[in-house]
């Protein structure tokens, strides 16, 4: 049945390209995801044993990724039905192929335990995404494209180099050459130091500009910027998590060998180097779209800082993990709606969408206040018991610095968004034709569901599981 997570998606991808009309082709998106969701759920339930030889293997961490990523793309695939029928004058062909693609590299990442092959499926993520940045088909959505490609097919080079290195440090030791994840961990502290210590910097930098940490972040405001909303958030909900889990397992390895608080100490910097990053550029945004790939740099900044932490943090930054997927979910396709009503992503132009488009505006602000870690939302339980365990371990600098930003990031946040939603409407502005309706407002409706739920109850099922996911990097049971 792990195959069928990989395979599924593909045959939905070639039904899509035989499918002739533009309306009806949309309906293949949500009759696969669905059953995608249901195989995974599955799965999730009672797991498999490892493929023969060990390279596909569905532990705790994947089945997080797996199911995040489901439970968005069925959101975003029932939210393309509705944005596609106001598309209808442009072929879809390419983004209904590439979607169901880009799900099939994305479930053989979560399922992936040889390095090798996990470096693939996040390469075809990498190039699946491209026509979708490129949907609008423009001077800026074309630039956003090729920064896209340029700086993470670099930075998946980096990592390959990294992978090489890991490799070469295996014959260097004379221990037996693979990338399977569970004999490199078992190993990791008899592997070559030298070898060890560059393979670890090079993925760090390859997987980490994937992510969007800064300084490697430069893509991610062009490309959520000029992106159409449902792409927005599969890439800064779903392809994010997949990197992060990229990253993870170069964290279990490091875990287990001697340099584990050395690595730590690192993502703990770069985490708040990502924070300070967004804090400066969330102020005085005129895009809002381009804003929230600011917010994407600060969030995988916290999850990365709860890594740098360790001990009781994983935890939290793999339930923020959870967290930020959904309420980007949210935003992008809130945001995607107010762009459409008004034709803009100008805060000049775009103000009182609360009036004009009263849900996506209301959704808009209530997915404002969720990820900037306002109670009673989700985010703000996972960021609230990051930084608990910042000052529980007495890393007080630490702690200071993450409230500060996130003070920060508030009110930058807060300058753009409270005028898009709550300003007057300009009087002398043009009216599309975008209304909001069902087909486009229920979905990210259902993921702000989510996260008001996740903030006040985490289901027994997802603690057991954010428990194993944890254990499995060292944090505490």
């Amino acid at each position: 049945m792990m195959w069928a997570l990989v395979l599924l998606p593909l045959v939905g991808s070639a039904l899509t390209w035989l499918v002739p009309d533009n309306r009806r082709r949309a309906w293949v998106l949500p009759v696969v995801s669905l059953a995608h969701l249901a195989i995974t759920m599955v799965l999730i339930a009672e797991a498999p044993a490892a493929s023969p030889g060990g390279w596909i293997l569905l532990d705790a961490l994947g089945k997080l990724v797996l199911a995040g990523n489901s439970i968005l793309f069925t959101v975003c695939s029932l939210y393309a039905v509705g944005y596609l029928a106001y598309r209808l004058k442009r072929p879809n062909r390419v983004l209904c192929a590439s979607l169901l693609v880009c799900l099939s590299a994305t479930s053989l990442v979560a399922i992936s335990h040889h390095l090798g092959l996990l470096w693939i499926a996040l390469e075809a993520t990498t190039l699946t995404m491209a026509p979708l940045i490129y949907f609008n088909h423009n001077a800026r959505s074309i630039e956003a494209t090729w920064k896209y490609l340029l700086i993470c097919s670099v930075g998946i080079a980096i990592a390959l180099l990294g992978l090489f290195f890991l490799a070469y440090s295996t014959i260097v030791a004379k221990q037996e050459v693979t990338l399977l994840l569970p004999t490199l961990i078992g190993n990791a502290a008899a592997l070559h130091p030298g070898w060890r210590h560059a393979a670890f910097i090079f993925l760090l930098v390859g997987f980490g500009s994937k992510m969007g940490l800064a300084p490697l972040h430069t893509w991610k405001p062009d490309a959520y910027g000029e992106a159409p909303g449902l792409v927005g958030a599969l890439l800064a909900g779903g392809l994010v998590n997949c990197a992060l889990l990229a990253l993870l397992r170069v964290y279990q390895i490091a875990v287990a060998s001697t340099e584990g608080a050395l690595f730590q100490q690192v993502l703990l910097v770069m985490g708040l180097v990502s924070m300070a990053f967004a804090a400066v550029f969330m102020a005085r945004q005129s895009d809002f779209k381009r804003m929230l790939a600011y917010s994407s740099v600060e969030h995988v900044g916290i999850i990365t800082v709860a890594l740098g932490l360790g001990k009781g943090a994983l935890f939290a930054g793999l339930l923020h993990m959870i967290n930020n997927s959904l309420t980007k979910g949210v935003l992008f396709l809130a945001c995607g709606n107010i762009h459409r009503a008004y034709n803009s992503k100008s805060t000049q132009f775009v103000r009182g969408a609360i009036r004009r488009t009263p849900w996506s505006g209301a959704l808009f602000m209530a997915a404002f206040l969720a990820i900037t870690g306002s109670p009673p939302f989700a985010p703000f339980v996972s960021e609230f018991l990051i930084v608990s365990s910042a000052f529980g371990q007495g890393n007080h600098v630490t702690g200071a610095l993450f409230l500060l930003f996130l003070a920060l990031i508030f009110i930058g946040m807060a300058s753009t968004v409270l005028p898009v939603v709550l300003g007057e409407v300009p009087k002398d502005l043009e009216r599309t034709r975008y209304r909001d309706a069902f087909p486009t407002v229920f979905p990210p409706l259902i993921l702000m569901g989510i996260v008001l739920v996740l903030g006040v109850w985490i289901p027994e099922p997802l603690r057991v599981l954010l428990h194993d996911a944890a254990a499995l990097l060292g944090g505490e049971a």
